[in-house]
């Protein structure tokens, strides 16, 4: 049985929210998925890692989704080497030893403080 969902908040605008704040991450600085749930689900009541993680996988190719990344600043093994070339464009600080790892003590963009979406009407 799932959780009951917040009066007034679709899927779909779930879904929306995600994206809007994964738009937002500006080049060259990542944010996480856990972060972006921490912001959608400060206005919605929703959301997760894992819920962000498959909205990218379903409907990524419409944001940045490379600035989206894992706590520990990795992507999923096939995203990398794509991922690699667009960091290295717009100067994203990597990690030294891992080129496909990003820095995000100097890269980082914190979701919930730097998201500027309209509030949500439940």
């Amino acid at each position: 049985m799932s959780a009951p969902r917040p009066v007034g908040i679709t899927t779909t605008e779930l879904t929306e929210l995600v994206l809007d704040v994964a738009q937002q991450v500006p080049e060259g600085r990542a944010t996480t998925y856990g972060l972006i749930a921490e912001a959608v689900r400060d206005r919605t009541g929703r959301g997760s890692a894992r819920y962000v993680g498959t909205v990218l996988a379903r409907h990524g190719y419409r944001v940045p989704w490379w600035r989206v990344v894992r706590a520990d600043g990795t992507l999923p093994r096939q995203l990398r080497a794509d991922a690699s070339v667009r960091y290295r464009s717009e100067g994203t600080p990597l990690e030294p030893l891992v080129p496909t790892m990003v820095d995000l003590r100097r890269a980082l963009w914190d979701a919930p403080t730097a998201w500027k979406a309209p509030e949500t009407h439940a």
